[in-house]
């Protein structure tokens, strides 16, 4: 198995990973553009704990959520381009708008986000029922938005 799995890979990748006693990290997002803030958010949660498994927003969940112009850059290149990173050990699309599907299933130890999340953070319920905790990282740094909003100017 290579560092960029299909989501049906999950249960079983867990499965072996919790039989190792790893501690599973997860974060999200659409990864769009990646610049400095992404990879801070991303060093960040891997010093978290044994594995980091990053679950990015499909092409079409990110125009229902963002704009009909976005993403920049396709699903397939933004995946194989986290997956690059050092710090990321699994990177996979998924559909929905949020990650809640499969937050049920990887019962992340711990769930990282942004710093411009707020503590009302929609995946809080999932994460915490099974015991895991929400971290936010790093400073608040331009997200994608606001710098293509700086390029089109």
């Amino acid at each position: 198995m290579g560092k960029i799995i299909n989501i049906s890979e999950l249960e079983s990748l867990v499965k072996q990973l919790r039989s190792e006693s790893k501690t599973l990290v997860t974060t999200n997002g659409a990864f769009d553009m990646l610049h400095v803030g992404h990879l801070s958010n991303l060093e960040f949660a891997k010093k978290q704990g044994d594995i980091l498994i990053v679950g990015l927003n499909s092409d079409s969940s990110i125009k229902k959520y963002k704009s009909e112009d976005r993403p920049i850059i396709s699903e397939n290149k933004r995946v194989r381009i986290v997956s690059a990173l050092d710090c990321v050990d699994y990177a996979f699309v998924f559909e929905e708008e949020t990650p809640l599907t499969w937050l049920e299933i990887i019962k992340p130890n711990i769930h990282v986000k942004g710093n411009e999340y707020s503590e009302n953070l929609l995946e809080r319920e999932s994460v915490e029922k099974y015991g895991g905790k929400i971290l936010f990282s790093g400073e608040k740094i331009e997200s994608t938005t606001d710098l293509i909003s700086k390029m089109k100017k």
